[in-house]
């Protein structure tokens, strides 16, 4: 890895500089790129994910005092210090430093520790932010790691990336727990089948003929700064809590779309026709949820919606569940081909990535006409398969090309979607690379 030696020499240099001493130790955590399984792992369903080759970098010095001071390489992001027993975290302004605080914050509340020593700290990140290629999470999770370390405790990946999962949510993003899960558990030359409840991560071979190129749409979206995110996952919550009143199960308990295919114990394609039957394609309203259930207005604003989502006028149950329930059928379907690696893998493969955007962008609508653009240029220039990945509404797509047509497509792709004659897009955010499977976070002693 000659690149990280040379980026955690000059890390160290810049450390130097700028707290007039050399870092104890460094952490590495890596973004992801999700190959298939979009906005399911809240859901509770599996996700197919591989870390990407770019990662947050951090040097750490613990020092004697409670003092916690962050820094960054990137000019955009100012230096922030707090106190470290004095963690507060503000929801209401997504700023850089509040993603470290999370995970700090997650490790000290496992340990339940009042007083936690403070520490110099120096971030470095070469995944493009609000990218859908999980910098964010790759921040939280490093956070949490460097923590753990300068406190001289163990845990394992898996309770790891479950801490940083959950402490992400200081910040307000109700995800699912895909990225921080990949960001620990990845290994290099491999994708993963992420499975929740309880977390577990199994190797899945892609295939050897196509590589993985990803493309920013230069569009950015913040998870954190936008309602998009949450009220899907709302519109989740109550399309199961419908599914399972119609089936007469409890359907108060009910959180997930995934528990009621487990109470009902069914296959993913009986619960599309479930789906089909119990709700209808027409938005809801509140007051048609509240019918539906049984319940108050009051009873569904506090108790089921989250602050952000009380005062959302309409649902659509329908559609997000009907692309839940085939999406999750995708992930497991992506894997068998890989499994059983038939001569036509590759188009097999790419058809359900082409799928999974169509969903994305027709029952989901979480794309926007950018990515649909560059989705359709990618197909256009070779790939078999191209679908946006992350959150959406902005960000990345992921493309599977055949290995003997990625310098033509990489030309091409560049020329068509980046070489606008209005000049529009910035060159630092025209990113376009191919990535092979990287690996997972971890400590590094010395540059």
């Amino acid at each position: 890895m000659p690149v990280l030696y040379d980026r955690l020499l000059k890390l160290k240099e810049m450390f130097n500089s700028k707290f007039g001493s050399i870092p104890k130790f460094y952490v590495r955590a890596p973004g992801r790129v999700n190959i298939i399984g979009e906005h399911i792992d809240y859901c509770g369903y599996s996700v197919l994910p591989m870390a990407v080759e770019q990662d947050v970098l951090i040097a750490v010095e613990p020092v004697k005092t409670y003092a916690l001071q962050l820094a960054n390489t990137n000019p955009l992001y100012p230096d922030f210090s707090t106190s470290a027993n004095n963690i507060q975290i503000d929801k209401t302004k997504p700023l850089w430093h509040n993603y470290f605080l999370c995970g700090l914050k997650g490790i000290q509340e496992h340990f339940g520790l009042s007083n936690l020593t403070g520490m110099n700290c120096l971030v470095d990140g070469n995944i493009p932010p609000s990218s859908g290629l999980s910098s964010s999470s790759a921040l939280v999770c490093c956070a949490g790691l460097v923590t753990l370390t300068v406190l001289g405790r163990n845990l394992s990946k898996v309770e790891l990336a479950e801490i940083c999962a959950k402490s992400e949510r200081y910040i307000g993003t109700e995800g699912g727990g895909m990225d921080q899960s990949i960001s620990f558990l990845a290994e290099e030359g491999t994708a993963k089948l992420i499975e929740f409840s309880p977390l577990r991560a199994t190797d899945v071979k892609l295939p050897s003929g196509a590589v993985f190129v990803i493309a920013n749409s230069c569009v950015e979206m913040n998870k954190a700064a936008t309602s998009h995110f949450n009220i899907r996952v709302m519109e989740c919550r109550l399309a199961a809590k419908l599914l399972a009143k119609y089936k007469s199960l409890q359907w108060d308990k009910v959180l997930r779309l995934e528990e009621v295919q487990a109470k009902l114990g069914i296959s993913l394609e009986e619960m599309l026709l479930v789906t089909e039957d119990a709700l209808h394609p027409e938005p809801y309203n509140p007051e048609e949820i509240c019918r539906c259930l049984g319940i108050s207005l009051e009873e569904l604003r506090t108790q089921i919606l989250s602050p952000n989502t009380q005062d959302v006028l309409i649902f659509k149950l329908y559609q997000r569940a009907k692309h839940v329930y085939s999406e999750a059928a995708r992930v497991l379907q992506f894997k068998k081909i890989c499994e059983e690696a038939p001569e036509n893998m590759v188009q097999l493969l790419g058809e359900l990535m082409n799928q999974s955007h169509m969903s994305c962008r027709d029952m989901y609508e979480c794309s926007c006409p950018e990515l649909d653009q560059l989705v359709d240029i990618c197909r256009k220039f070779g790939a078999q398969g191209s679908r946006l990945t992350g959150a959406g509404w902005g960000g990345c797509t992921v493309s599977m090309v055949p290995a003997d047509k990625l310098p033509s497509f990489l030309a091409n792709v560049h020329k068509a979607y980046y070489q606008r004659s209005d000049g529009s897009l910035a060159p630092e955010k025209q990113s376009l690379f191919a990535t092979k499977p990287g690996g997972g976070a971890l400590v590094l002693l010395e540059a």
